[in-house]
């Protein structure tokens, strides 16, 4: 066998990225969260802590460091970081 030759089972799979929250708990697509921290939304007030958000969708790249997509109520779809939320 070449050493260039391309093998289909010598391919390695892309490694899954594993997004934790606030407390290491794997979160994944479609879970409940609920908020940790008060966070501050450009005019919009603020999200309180304790706020429950459910269906979250996981973001596949980075967007200012939000790794998480979700419907809050009261705003509307925002973007969070997985720091700020823990699995409900």
């Amino acid at each position: 066998m070449c050493a260039h030759e391309w093998v289909e089972s010598a391919e390695a799979a892309a490694p899954e990225t594993v997004i934790k929250d606030a407390v290491g708990n794997i979160l994944q697509e479609g879970d409940s969260v609920s908020i940790v921290k008060s966070l501050k939304v450009k005019g919009g007030g603020a999200i309180k802590i304790g706020t429950k958000v459910s269906g979250i969708h996981l973001l596949e790249e980075l967007v200012d460091g939000h790794d998480i997509e979700a419907k809050v109520p009261g705003f509307g779809q925002l973007r969070l970081k997985s720091s700020v939320v823990k699995k409900a």
